[in-house]
């Protein structure tokens, strides 16, 4: 099931990524060897009560001219618009209700998404509630005071953002067919592939705001068999600014791979694997998707015996994160192993839902540990118990033990190896819990 987007908007300086954080707060497990996810976080995971969304922060940069300043809100009010379910829309009750907040709310309006008008920095609730009210002449709803800095006035915000979740479409929660995600940097040839499966170039650029959803989901049927493909080529913003495309691509891209059960990630071979493509598949691990790296024009390489191992390495080790990724060496200009591609995707689709039972799992953990004593500190060793199987999509593990701290990140790994060497689970992540389970006294 895909968690809704929520996407927080406004002028510069009103506290965007301070709301972002406090939101996010300490709860974002950032996974040590994810390049890229720390330096620039513009997503999080973020829970109120029972509900999960995932939260957008369009901050990005912010120019200093005020013409130029207003082409760049636009810029960023479009990508809220076009991948978020619902916006929280911020404005400054310091500053007041400004020109450029009332030329954003008519964008805002005509987008028919929800949105949520938030005022920031009201320390001070009875002092402020006069200003606060001068954003009603917005004409979008009701104004919730809060202060991102001292996180005031969030229990009304989150509660008025999680209430419009419910009216969401959740019309891909009845749609058992497998969702493929097409991602990767702008240029690799995302839309050339889309179309050579599809087997005709169709034009996926809109200028209609809010049509995405349905614009870039296709059905496509192999070996008699129904798939949606995400595509997150089309929408192309018209922006001259290199950081804003790229953060409007890793954002398109979050909210392809929310919705895909499997990221098929495009790199170039004309120029080798970038800290770009690392970024983006960080996305889709961190998400626990599945994922295929189609290497597109390879058509275009000189090769001799050993460039597909070299290349194979080269990847290996800048997505040394993903080691479980499978690699496809494809041509959207020829068709070379595009066939392929459908058979990996079953592999591993099969591999996502595979379930292990739970006898197996304890063998495989009780000889790993008589191979590799479990790791002791100050004189206290670590002890597993037990291991069980709690999901699938991605398959999901639950490890209890004596002692939480002592259960160091690379031992995690060194169990999941051996699961993964017992029953390979090829192009899908596996995700471990690690609970405490006192000794028998």
């Amino acid at each position: 099931m895909s968690k809704p987007i929520v996407a927080i908007i406004g002028r510069p300086n009103v506290g965007k990524s301070t709301l972002f954080n406090a939101l996010a707060g300490e709860r974002i497990s950032i996974v040590k060897d994810t390049p890229g996810i720390t330096r620039d976080r513009i997503y999080a995971d973020v829970t109120w009560l029972d509900t999960q969304f995932t939260l957008i922060d369009t901050g990005g940069i912010e120019p200093d001219t005020k013409n130029e300043m207003f082409a760049h809100m636009r810029e960023q009010a479009e990508i809220a618009i076009d991948t978020a379910d619902v916006i929280i829309f911020l404005v400054d009750v310091r500053q007041g209700l400004v020109d450029a907040d009332s030329k954003v709310a008519d964008m805002l309006r005509r987008s028919n998404k929800p949105i949520v008008l938030v005022v920031n920095k009201v320390d001070n609730f009875e002092k402020f509630m006069p200003d606060v009210y001068e954003f009603y002449n917005l004409g979008i709803g009701d104004p919730h005071p809060i202060s991102a800095s001292s996180k005031l006035g969030f229990g009304d915000m989150l509660d008025e953002v999680t209430k419009h979740f419910k009216n969401i479409s959740n019309w891909d929660e009845e749609d058992e067919r497998p969702r493929i995600a097409i991602i990767g940097k702008p240029n690799v040839g995302k839309s050339s592939i889309v179309n050579k499966l599809l087997g005709e170039n169709r034009v996926i650029v809109s200028d209609i705001a809010g049509t995405t959803r349905d614009a870039i989901d296709t059905p496509i049927r192999r070996n008699k068999k129904e798939y949606i493909l995400i595509d997150t080529a089309g929408l192309r913003r018209k922006s001259k600014i290199k950081e804003d495309i790229e953060h409007y691509s890793i954002v398109r891209t979050v909210a392809a791979v929310e919705r895909a059960d499997i990221a098929i990630l495009v790199i170039d071979a004309t120029e080798g694997v970038t800290e770009q493509d690392a970024k983006i598949a960080g996305i889709a691990h961190d998400r626990g998707k599945g994922i295929i790296i189609a290497v597109n024009k390879w058509d275009l390489i000189e090769k001799d015996s050993n460039t597909v191992n070299k290349f194979s390495a080269n990847i290996k080790n800048v997505l040394s994160f993903i080691p479980y990724a499978e690699i496809l060496f494809i041509s959207a200009e020829t068709g070379q192993r595009l066939n392929k591609l459908f058979d990996l995707i079953e592999v591993v689709i099969q591999n996502q839902n595979l379930r292990i039972s739970t006898g197996v799992l304890n063998e495989i953990m009780a000889e790993a540990t008589a191979l590799q004593q479990p790791p002791s500190d100050k004189g206290k060793q670590l002890r597993l118990y037990y291991i069980t199987q709690v999901a699938v999509k991605p398959p999901t593990f639950v490890i209890f033990v004596n002692d939480k701290k002592l259960m160091h990140f690379s031992y995690t790994r060194y169990i999941e190896n051996k699961i993964r060497e017992a029953f390979g689970f090829a192009g899908t992540s596996l995700k471990f819990f690690i609970r405490e389970r006192k000794e028998n006294s």
